[in-house]
């Protein structure tokens, strides 16, 4: 149950204006999060260029963010529902920004990576706020409307991420793809007044055991898969990883026994009585794992491999994100609401297709060239990662009864943004240990290598999908 505010329907004109001002703000925030995100993986190897270190930096850029972000979004969402959404959607917010201009400072590798740290888990206290926000602020056929200029917002960012990166990286600095934060989270906090506070009616207790666990066990995952190649995989990184899983796995008994005993569980035991929803879980890290890998991939290729500007790694992605974004909105519209679950395993089917073309591309391409049909195998790449993710969500939460929601749709989102980070730890591994194991490869033959894993990785999908569908349609 929720206390909030209730919505008039004659509220006055004034009123009606300051809602849907509220609604960009938190637009805006949902959007700098994702344009952060890509913003740095353009970014990453001119950062490395300039600050130096080890290769396993680039993937740590990434992964310094999205790990905080996977492992305490529920986290972040249950702070909301006990101290209030408004107030920690405003702290998370200034936070980032704090966040940002610090990265901007960064005076080494290592302050970067502990101000993204810092970052992500500050987007773990923006985002699971807003659809709460936008519930408490509008009603009926407004709040369907104001809900339905997510997807919109998130694919306008997903095209313009890449490109804004690549073009303030290489007009002015790094350094400025991090202060555009800044502005934009300036903008939000002033809207904050316009929006409503909205708690649960009973707050629910704070899991911290729970969420120790749930830190503990993905950073020991994590951790050696980045760091494993350039250390030479010594005995420790292989110790580390299989603590991690033990820690993971204590952290599945540790949620069974506070729900038996009503201390609030991060996870919903409930989720895991049958099948589907396990392999809805599964399908989205190894989904997420290939995409996020293959677009750091793309990048270090173009740049780190063939010597070429940031500018130019931007311009590449672009056919991606571009196809993305018109194949999800054609996929919400119109493609899943007549064909269902089909246009989960076409989309799939489409991906694979495109990461096989770039595989070809790479293959025929001559060594040192930029191999130009890339961004023809990467649009359709892009199309399938479109056609895939929207029909994923829907069905991934076909099943799940209403007071599972909260707890299925936060674990679904940390566990895309788990894969995402072990996606850059694998292909970005599998990309430097060919350029670094003798004898010397080229970057298109590291790229060809994290390519064939991405493609096994989707046909791994496709498995963990239709388990996930059959079960769906058993029940």
């Amino acid at each position: 149950m929720r206390v909030r505010e209730a919505t008039r329907r004659d509220a006055p004109t004034g009123v009606h204006r300051w809602r849907w001002i509220a609604l960009g703000a938190l637009l805006a925030a949902e959007a700098m999060n994702l344009l952060d995100a890509t913003i740095v993986q353009v970014a990453a190897p001119v950062i490395h260029r300039d600050l130096g270190g080890a290769e396993s930096a680039v993937q740590w850029f990434s992964a310094a963010y999205t790990l905080p972000f996977a492992v305490l979004l529920i986290t972040g969402g249950r702070l909301g529902d006990m101290l209030g959404r408004r107030r920690v959607f405003a702290v998370g917010t200034a936070a980032f920004a704090v966040a940002s201009v610090c990265c901007a400072l960064a005076p080494g590798t290592g302050a970067l990576v502990a101000a993204r740290t810092v970052q992500g888990a500050a987007a773990a206290l923006v985002i699971p706020q807003t659809i709460g926000l936008i519930r408490a602020m509008f009603d009926g056929a407004e709040m369907a409307k104001a809900l339905g200029t997510i997807g919109p917002v998130m694919g306008l960012s997903a095209v313009c991420g890449p490109v804004l990166g690549s073009v303030l990286t290489h007009a002015v600095s790094w350094r400025a793809a991090f202060l555009v934060n800044v502005p934009i989270a300036v903008l939000v906090l002033a809207a904050v007044p316009a929006l409503r506070e909205d708690r649960a009616a009973e707050p629910p207790r704070l899991d911290a055991v729970g969420t120790v666990l749930a830190v503990a066990g993905a950073g020991l995952v994590v951790y050696p898969l980045i760091q494993g190649d350039t250390a030479g995989w010594p005995l420790w990184t292989w110790g580390a990883m299989a603590a991690g899983v033990a820690v993971l796995v204590g952290f599945g008994f540790q949620q069974r026994r506070a729900a038996r005993r009503g201390r609030g569980p991060l996870v919903e035991p409930s989720l895991f009585r049958d099948r589907g929803f396990p392999a809805a879980l599964a399908t989205s890290t190894l989904l997420f794992a290939a995409v996020n890998g293959l677009t750091v991939v793309i990048v270090l290729q173009v740049q780190m491999g063939l010597g070429r500007d940031v500018l130019s790694a931007g311009l590449t992605l672009l056919p991606w994100s571009g196809a993305l974004a018109v194949s999800s909105l054609a996929a919400g519209a119109r493609l899943v609401p007549r064909y269902g679950n089909r246009v989960l395993f076409a989309g799939l089917g489409v991906l694979l297709a495109g990461v096989l073309a770039a595989v070809a591309v790479y293959h025929w391409t001559r060594p040192g060239s930029y191999p130009w049909a890339l961004p023809g195998a990467l649009a359709l790449a892009g199309a399938g990662n479109g056609l895939a993710t929207v029909p994923f969500f829907t069905a991934a939460l076909s099943r799940v009864r209403p007071h599972e929601t909260g707890s299925a749709a936060g674990l679904l989102n940390a566990v895309q943004q788990f894969g995402g980070t072990l996606g850059v730890a694998l292909l970005g591994s599998a990309f430097f240990h060919v350029l670094d194991v003798p004898p010397a490869r080229t970057s298109l033959d590291a790229a060809q290598v994290a390519f064939w894993l991405a493609a096994g990785l989707l046909v791994a999908t496709a498995g963990a999908a239709a388990v996930m569908a059959g079960a769906r349609g058993r029940s």
